[in-house]
């Protein structure tokens, strides 16, 4: 069939009028103020003579409009476009869904992050001389297309007049590296999405990425690492094997994929959207604190969610009422106003809080670990320790946490806990409620036998049946510093978990977990101190936990 005219709108198929229709009801939006006509296929020219190419939603009502821009490598199918762009077009935004350099029909070579910068300022560019484009731009999205934002942000165009920023990062680096560690599953079904996401259609897709965990867990437990994406299959992905030979976050290599200057320069009106299981929480919160010590206009709200489990029911109404604050569209009724800058989801307590800003003013409460497994209000004797021994050949498992598909979030944690290799810590049940808001602190005063280790520590919610639920986690890598002798013995590990806020219900318990990892969602440290992606054997590794002396070991929450 002949390619459609690019530049005649056509009208949204009735399954698709009737599909926007039920979702506008569902997360319960403003009426719609036209219906929408939509232009496929438009291509839009790069400074290189790169082409790229994209679907332009259009209000029928009489133009031009204020408009908003995403661009993302994931394609411009209905479902995407469904959720990301027809609910904004028919409110009064004009919306441009950009497929980014080498994707979906877009020229050039696809690469991580490297191109966006410019393609974003080039599609501006473009965007000047359109009929419909009446000078205010905004722009919107999740995860890459995060990213994207802060790429144009870098030097931001004057018709930038709203950002709303859905689970996005700025740092590409520190997103594949998070403490110190290559993140190997998130990495992993990130890698394998892009590689076959143009040889699927959208169900086979989705469905291959809900399973992408359980799919590539035989893979990602073999060694060495190096070479694993080409055991995936589909279109080639270079880049995994680039990031496992630059570990150093200092490393120059790195800068190309980093937008974090945008974040300290940026004036533009930014709306923050967050999950606590999200891969990208601590950015997102980064974000926020940077631009409100500026004094930006910027406003946050983190929900429950992992990364793929943000919730549009609250996400969209919030978007659009971003937009239209910043972005008023003619005959639009106003945007409901929003007292307090931050709306934050209390796990366990499942109800939101409202507040001025993050963190919020806390009580900081200490519990000492004890060697019997206890978590006491009093340190214990300064000889009693409990020790434990990480295998790297047979690693301690990942449960839940911040990864992108499959176990992510909040999960039952019993049996990992009833591994030799995980020790726990709790407190007794709660006589009353205990409300955390904010960075929960760990001191670990701990003995290695291997300079090559990690300890990984996460705070739970033990329920009356048992039932142990992880609220947050961090992963400490204990390896010597590049050039510093390699040396075992005693030390004292200070670290503050991501941020949460979660309600220990009374008759709860608070425990924290110790191990030596959690595999695959950390790279495994095997202990040898050799390069990550060529190491083919691991030695153990026994920790021994110290629980009194001068500084004992201890879990510090910040309490409200």
């Amino acid at each position: 069939m002949p390619r459609p005219d690019p530049t005649q709108p056509q009208p949204l198929p009735r399954p698709a009028r009737l599909a926007a229709a039920a979702l506008g009801r569902r997360w319960k939006l403003p009426a719609p103020l036209a219906p929408v006509q939509v232009m496929r296929d438009v291509d839009i020219p790069m400074r290189d003579g790169t082409t790229l190419r994209a679907d332009v939603y259009l209000p029928t009502s009489t133009g031009p409009h204020p408009t908003v821009l995403l661009r993302s490598p994931y394609g411009r199918r209905a479902g995407f476009a469904l959720t990301m762009a027809v609910p904004y077009a028919e409110r009064g935004y004009a919306v441009v869904l950009q497929s980014v350099r080498g994707t979906f029909g877009s020229g050039g070579e696809f690469i991580p992050v490297v191109n966006e910068e410019h393609d974003g300022q080039d599609t501006v560019a473009w965007l000047r001389d359109q009929p419909w484009f009446d000078g205010r731009l905004g722009t919107l999205g999740p995860s890459y297309l995060g990213y994207t934002q802060w790429a144009l942000a870098l030097d931001p165009p004057p018709e930038l007049q709203a950002m709303v920023l859905h689970i996005g990062p700025h740092d590409l680096a520190q997103a594949g590296l998070i403490d110190g560690a290559f993140q190997l599953t998130n990495v992993a079904i990130w890698t394998d999405l892009i590689a076959h996401q143009e040889q699927v259609g959208f169900l086979r897709g989705i469905v291959r990425l809900t399973t992408a965990e359980r799919r590539l867990a035989p893979h990602l437990g073999q060694l060495p690492l190096q070479g694993l994406a080409e055991r995936f299959g589909g279109t080639p992905a270079p880049w995994f094997d680039e990031w496992l030979d630059h570990p150093d976050l200092a490393d120059p290599y790195w800068d190309r994929y980093r937008a974090t200057p945008a974040v300290h320069s940026s004036t533009v009106p930014t709306l923050l959207i967050g999950g606590w299981q999200d891969w990208f929480v601590e950015q997102t919160l980064y974000q926020y604190a940077a631009l409100r010590d500026r004094g930006v206009d910027v406003a946050l709200t983190v929900g429950p969610w992992a990364h793929l489990g943000i919730d549009p029911a609250v996400t969209v109404p919030e978007s659009l009422a971003w937009l239209n604050t910043h972005l008023p569209v003619d005959g639009a009724p106003p945007a409901p106003e929003r007292p307090d800058r931050v709306r934050v989801h209390v796990t366990g307590a499942r109800t939101w809080r409202t507040m001025p800003d993050w963190p919020p003013a806390a009580i900081e409460r200490t519990f000492f670990l004890a060697p019997d497994g206890r978590l006491d209000d009093d340190p214990p004797a300064p000889t009693e320790a409990t020790t434990f021994t990480y295998d790297p050949m047979d690693p301690t498992p990942s449960v839940g946490g911040r990864v992108l598909a499959g176990s992510a979030g909040q999960r039952d944690n019993r049996e990992l806990e009833a591994r030799d290799d995980v020790r726990t810590f709790t407190t007794p049940a709660l006589r009353n409620p205990v409300e955390v808001q904010g960075g929960v602190r760990v001191r670990l005063v701990v003995e290695s036998d291997n300079p090559y280790a990690d300890l990984f520590v996460r705070l739970c919610d033990v329920q009356p049946n048992g039932t142990s639920i992880n609220v947050t986690d961090r992963l400490v890598r204990l390896d010597p510093a590049p050039g510093e002798e390699p040396v075992a013995g005693q030390r004292t590990v200070e670290t503050t978990l991501p941020d949460t806020a979660h309600r220990f219900r009374a008759g709860h318990r608070i425990r924290l977990q110790v191990s030596g990892g959690a595999h695959p969602r950390y790279a495994r440290n095997l202990g040898t101190g050799e390069p990550l992606g060529q190491a083919t054997h691991g030695v153990p590794v026994m920790h021994r936990i110290c629980a009194g002396g001068a500084t004992p070991s201890s879990l510090t929450l910040p309490t409200v």
